[in-house]
């Protein structure tokens, strides 16, 4: 990325609609804005006009334009929007008039975004949380997602860096006044009283049953059970639409088919699978291995079957499985003491939506502490712990290889926000973006 460059991009949704975003960020925002529509307007005022070509002059829309003078700005650039009108003829003439501008390109994916990073505006952690805020489908993924963008997260692990930076002084100290024992070793006790508190707050974050990465990710939801049992006839109902074929036919999924449900403001992902048997060919075999893995994923199994008698002992705690009796509708059994539904006449399924709902919330819980949202948080704190670990029972004659366990737990949390070199994981993160974030 030449970070000397203008770059451009739409940034509302492609296709035809009553208004398209097209935003303008760098040097040469300011000439682009005066070129294509005359004197520039008021910061931060909309203004409404007319927008030529800046060679040919000729008229390409009558929009709003709003200017926004760096570095109070979203990126820390100068930066220009176009509110033009949403056809596809008016969004590709702007596009094109921009990439005649000298020193003006089109971005690429999460430049914006990156630019913002790099400038100050955003640390890693809430470039994070404003990709979440993009794909979140449910309430409690856009407010997980929000928190997160506005730095709660980010304020914990700072937090937790500056206090290690403040042990790392007084192990440093120890060091320095190694020949006066007394102040020496006070300040180590200091540091590791300081250390064991730490370590508690941050082993009880990690304890979290991943609540954050269930919200972010999808309470996942396996229809296991018996060929013919049930299966996709409930995924239908639970989806309300024909997500998978239902034949009387045995056998008929082979594979893993999956939904996704908006369910009390949760993301749940509905998994149906192949029926459980005793397999005549390797693909079923396959289907079969398939289902139970989609199941060892799964936070909740739940077991669908006809015949309530002959029940299998599944290898899952009551806590993540519950046995369904399904097609209700055809022969009650008045000894079944469990949930009964029928994706035929509906029986039960409000029932088991509130069940599954239920389960989700107490997965995701009600904290108000900021959550794990990611795997490469978690990575980095677990590195940071294993640290602290070593420093709290580490020799205390090695007060050099104490002082460096504190500076890697340090790194470890600085590499969650930004803090730190991160190189590695940048192109990564902001490869996800679209082209106009």
């Amino acid at each position: 990325m030449n970070e000397a460059s203008t770059i451009f991009a739409l940034s509302s949704a492609p296709g035809r609609a009553g208004i398209a975003v097209i935003r303008v960020s760098g040097p040469s925002a300011r000439n682009a804005l005066e070129l294509m529509t005359g004197p520039l307007p008021e910061p931060r005022f909309a203004a409404y006009r007319t927008i030529k070509h800046p060679t040919s002059g000729e008229a390409l829309d009558r929009a709003v334009v709003v200017w926004f003078a760096a570095p109070k700005t979203e990126t820390g650039e100068d930066v220009v929007e176009f509110q033009v009108h949403g056809s596809r003829a008016v969004v590709s003439g702007v596009l094109s008039a921009l990439g005649e501008i000298a020193g003006c390109r089109l971005a690429e994916p999460g430049e914006f975004a990156r630019r913002a990073f790099e400038n100050g505006k955003l640390d890693l952690a809430e470039v994070e949380g404003l990709a979440d805020l993009i794909e979140a489908e449910t309430d409690a993924q856009r407010r997980q997602a929000l928190a997160q963008t506005s730095g709660s997260l980010s304020k914990l692990y700072d937090g937790w860096r500056s206090r290690l930076i403040e042990i790392a002084a007084l192990v440093e100290a120890a060091i320095d006044f190694s020949d006066e024992g007394d102040v020496s070793l006070s300040a180590f006790n200091e540091a590791r009283k300081r250390a064991g508190i730490l370590q508690r707050e941050i082993a009880a974050h990690l304890d979290d049953g991943h609540r954050g990465e269930i919200l972010r990710e999808g309470f996942r939801v396996a229809l296991l059970g018996a060929p013919n049992a049930g299966k996709s006839s409930l995924l239908n109902v639970l989806a309300r639409r024909d997500a998978a074929i239902v034949s009387a036919e045995a056998g008929t999924t082979r594979d893993v088919i999956e939904v996704r449900l908006d369910l009390a403001g949760l993301p749940v992902i509905v998994s149906d699978t192949a029926g459980i048997r005793e397999a005549s060919s390797d693909v079923e075999r396959e289907g079969i291995r398939r289902s139970l893995a989609a199941a060892r994923d799964a936070d909740l199994v739940l077991w669908l079957t006809e015949n309530t008698e002959s029940i299998p002992q599944l290898n899952f705690s009551r806590e993540t499985s519950l046995v369904i009796r399904s097609k209700q509708d055809l022969e009650f059994d008045s000894q079944f003491k469990g949930l009964a539904v029928s994706a035929k006449t509906g029986a039960g399924i409000d029932q088991l939506v509130a069940e599954i709902a239920k389960r989700a919330t107490e997965a995701v819980g009600s904290a108000t502490e900021p959550a794990l949202t990611r795997a490469r948080h978690r990575e980095a704190l677990e590195n940071a712990l294993d640290d602290i670990g070593a420093f709290v029972n580490g020799h205390a004659e090695f007060l050099e290889l104490r002082a460096e366990d504190v500076r890697r737990a340090a790194q470890a949390l600085g590499r969650i926000t930004g803090r730190v070199d991160v190189e590695d994981v940048l192109d990564q993160i902001f490869s996800r973006f679209c082209i106009g974030k």
